[in-house]
């Protein structure tokens, strides 16, 4: 399938950030911050300090999310905010390089604000999705981001992870002193691979000027009454909530779970890694499918995908089972992020994208909160992490059932009609 050098350089974005999600969000920060900046503090302190930092985060981008999403639209500003947003991203990310060992505060603030510009920059992004693909490839140019995705941050991770295992091949003393380096190279990948949409994704022009603070929490109130009267849109936002909440945590939860059960944690690594890998020629397929079935089908493949995966892994018992979950995995995860953005899409008016993609990524921030809660209390009460785990099965089925409620073509009948 043939793409627009604007559709090319659209996605090349998510090959440049998807590297902050992997090597820092992911990977290397959380271990890092524990064992370099925070060394010496007790491991519950710097644990409560990590989990702050990124409340604080989250936080702020579900609150500044809407507002993004609609200054976007009001001032035909999607990429200029895009553009700001990253380099805030990067700007932070890189000074990770020079933070000294035991300054754990300067380290979170600068977490903070590359998860700041990493997820703020996210909703302009998402929003100019209409405007670089036409409504009959909105789910093949929506995946190929993803690929990309899954493809660029993989890359890196594979390198940084090799930077820390193998230091003197690098010409670096020590694995601390690859991690470091790792922050920095992230920024500049990020940098480097943000410039094609910057030369070459068109701005939306200026529709209406801004207004004060009042006017701002008055259109907000008006953006949800708005999203009230496109039902089938509001009725897919709150599948994509349950949903998404169950797929982020079992994201977020897998290595929790893993080490739970007794799995080391160089096991954890490489299966994360397995994941980036499969997920990416995995996304362009489920582009493809979207494209030929419909994106609603293809997230109802993707749904029942996670569900056998919760079953499967409630009775996992060996490394191999964990590499062959994440195999599964990485075949849908890229695809139920993609198609979910494209039938978003679909669902709303192409002029008012950025407003109601920041609500999708405000709801999007709101997941993994169900989730985590529910195995954590699950597992607390049945004494055995197993059981919690299938709890996440709750969501997925709740997702199901609304998602069956949504009528794509009459969705769109509504987008078009929306005034």
């Amino acid at each position: 399938m043939r793409y627009t050098r604007e559709q090319w350089s659209w996605a090349f974005y998510d090959w440049a950030n998807s590297a902050f999600a992997t090597t820092v969000m992911a990977g290397f920060f959380p271990v890092f911050f524990k064992q370099y900046w925070a060394d010496g503090m007790a491991v519950t302190d710097s644990t409560f300090l990590l989990g702050l930092a990124n409340s604080i985060a989250a936080v702020i981008v579900v609150i500044a999310a809407p507002f993004i999403g609609l200054w976007a639209d009001r001032a035909g500003m999607k990429k200029r905010l895009l553009t700001g947003f990253a380099f805030l991203g990067i700007v932070t990310t890189g000074g990770l390089f020079l933070v000294a060992q035991g300054q754990w505060a300067l380290a979170l603030f600068l977490y903070i604000g590359g998860v700041l510009g990493f997820s703020a920059g996210n909703v302009s992004y998402d929003a100019l999705l209409p405007k670089v693909a036409s409504r009959k490839r909105l789910e093949s140019v929506s995946s190929l981001g993803f690929a990309l995705g899954y493809c660029g941050g993989g890359l890196l991770f594979a390198l940084n992870v090799a930077m820390v295992l193998s230091p003197g091949t690098f010409g670096l003393l020590a694995a601390a002193d690859a991690v470091r380096w790792s922050f920095l190279l992230v920024a500049l990948w990020w940098l480097g691979f943000s410039l094609p949409l910057l030369l070459w994704v068109q701005d939306d022009t200026v529709t209406r000027s801004t207004s004060g603070a009042g006017a701002w929490l008055s259109e907000m109130r008006q953006t949800w009454r708005e999203l009230r009267a496109l039902p089938m849109a509001f009725t897919f936002l709150i599948s994509y909530w349950l949903y998404i909440d169950g797929v982020d945590t079992i994201v977020r939860m897998a290595v929790d779970y893993g080490l739970s059960i007794g799995l080391a944690s160089n096991d954890l690594l490489t299966a994360l890694l397995i994941t980036q890998v499969v997920g990416f020629p995995a996304a362009l397929v489920f582009g493809w499918v979207g494209t030929r079935i419909g994106a609603k089908r293809g997230i109802w493949i993707a749904i029942l995908v996670y569900m056998m995966v919760v079953f499967w892994a409630s009775r996992m018992q060996t490394a191999a089972e964990f590499y062959a979950l994440a195999v599964v995995i990485g075949l849908v995860q890229g695809g139920i992020q993609a198609l979910s953005r494209a039938l978003f899409a679909r669902l709303t008016p192409a002029a008012h994208s950025g407003r109601f993609f920041g609500l999708y990524n405000m709801m999007g921030k709101f997941a993994a909160v169900l989730g985590p809660i529910m195995v954590g209390a699950v597992s607390a009460l049945s004494g055995s992490p197993r059981t919690g785990i299938l709890s996440v099965l709750l969501l997925f089925l709740l997702g199901v059932i609304l998602l069956s409620r949504v009528d794509v073509k009459e969705g769109e009948q509504q987008a078009r009609a929306f005034q």
